[in-house]
């Protein structure tokens, strides 16, 4: 009996991810393009030259990878019974990732030492420690890279007008809204490289509600409390990293078609996390031992939310990431396996999304709208009323998450007390 909850996840999770979009572009030209083509006179035409109403078209992902709760080997529990002699191993080296596929869903292989495979047609994703990115969470990075490309497709062939996109409801109603604003001076490249910036700062804002959401209850499914990954440590940095990659491909003509998007991603994940300076499989499990107690809690069983210690509520267009500090790793047991990385330094990388292009401000051209349900409403008693009853954009992402995390001091010394 201990046992049925745990399988029926992980069942649930195995029939809702055996889907996936693929699109496979050819955008057709019209006769000014075919015009052009045929005189010699004219210059080479761009792929944003073509006509954009032919581009493909694909609604964002409904669900997300699940991603790993910081830490390693961590204890679980399903309501109130511990399951005895199960642990999540939630790290792995970089020669283990797998490829990437588009809206993989929820059964996105968390590591093959869960799965059982190897990553051959996997994502095999999982926690990388990078010495210039900290803790990077594979998932999150896959999540946001995919909502970009499909942001992209729908605010590319509607830049300018008046639109709502739908995306997945979470504390209530979610959407995009994009406001009418007056592009016709751009050049097409322009246009192309202002919906590319605005996907993925949206992108990004998608992944940051769901920290919020994640906080004030929300659940992907019943009886599976996910505060314990509000606001963890790796998360919004993996997602703006998955934002900023894809943003690159958009740019570089690289999205066309599923398979095209697949492989590019693939290839440029695994530098990415080389340049970033990905560590063995074993060097991220040792750095997550050195943190124990100070950035997360092993003796908590998930989903206990304060299992997490260290919480990033710093939220916004620009990112750093959290690195382990070298006196933490040389006063460790395991410095002698870790020395290597104290010795070869490198100074974290931030990250950023820009807020206009050229003197459009992108903020005022798209926002994020969230809207609370009843049954979330109490979870935001904390929090002034006016921030959020009406509804609340990116806008006030910042100050709400402010409010959560005295909220998160106040719980965690009381508890600390008992």
């Amino acid at each position: 009996m201990q046992k049925r909850p745990l399988f029926s996840l992980f069942f649930i999770l195995f029939i809702s991810g055996c889907s996936s979009v693929a699109w496979q572009s050819h955008p057709r030209p019209d006769d000014a393009t075919i015009a052009r083509a045929l005189n010699g006179n004219n210059p080479a035409i761009e792929l944003w030259d073509l006509p954009m109403e032919s581009l493909p078209g694909f609604p964002v992902p409904q669900s997300v990878r699940p991603c790993c709760a910081f830490g390693n080997k961590q204890k679980v529990k399903v309501g109130a019974v511990p399951i005895p002699l199960f642990r999540l191993g939630n790290t792995l080296s970089p020669n283990e990732v797998g490829p990437h596929k588009f809206d993989a869903g929820t059964f996105a292989h968390t590591s093959r030492k869960m799965s059982g495979n190897d990553n051959r047609g996997s994502e095999n994703n999982g926690v990388i420690y990078t010495t210039r990115g900290g803790f990077i969470d594979l998932a999150h990075v896959r999540d946001t890279a995919d909502d970009t490309v499909a942001l992209f497709f729908e605010i590319i062939r509607h830049l300018g007008e008046d639109r709502i996109i739908e995306v997945p409801d979470e504390l209530g109603r979610r959407y995009i809204r994009l406001n009418a604003t007056d592009v016709s001076e751009l050049t097409t490249k322009e246009r192309w490289n202002l919906a590319a910036d605005l996907a993925a700062r949206l992108a990004y804002f998608k992944a940051e509600s769901h920290e919020i959401a994640q906080w004030h209850g929300y659940a992907s499914f019943a009886g599976w409390p996910e505060t314990v990954s509000a606001f963890s440590p790796e998360d919004l940095y993996s997602n703006m990293l998955g934002a900023k990659l894809a943003r690159a491909l958009i740019g570089a003509d690289l999205v066309l078609s599923s398979e095209l998007y697949n492989q590019n991603m693939t290839a440029w994940l695994d530098a990415t996390l080389e340049w970033l300076g990905a560590v063995r499989e074993s060097q991220s499990r040792d750095l997550f031992t050195v943190v124990d107690g100070r950035w997360w809690d092993s003796s908590r069983p998930i989903p206990d939310k304060f299992m997490v210690l260290l919480r990033h509520y710093d939220l916004g267009d620009r990112q750093l990431p959290h690195i382990v500090p070298s006196e933490w790793i040389m006063e460790s047991e395991l410095k002698k396996s870790l020395l290597p990385l104290v010795e070869d330094l490198q100074p974290p990388h931030p990250l950023s999304l820009p807020s206009h292009y050229g003197d459009y401000e992108l903020d005022s051209m798209g926002e994020l709208v969230l809207e609370v349900d009843d049954k979330y409403r109490d979870s935001f008693g904390v929090i002034p009323v006016d921030l959020w009853k009406q509804g609340f954009t990116q806008l006030q992402f910042a100050e709400i998450a402010a409010w959560c995390e005295k909220e998160d001091v106040r719980q965690l010394a009381k508890l600390e007390q008992e």
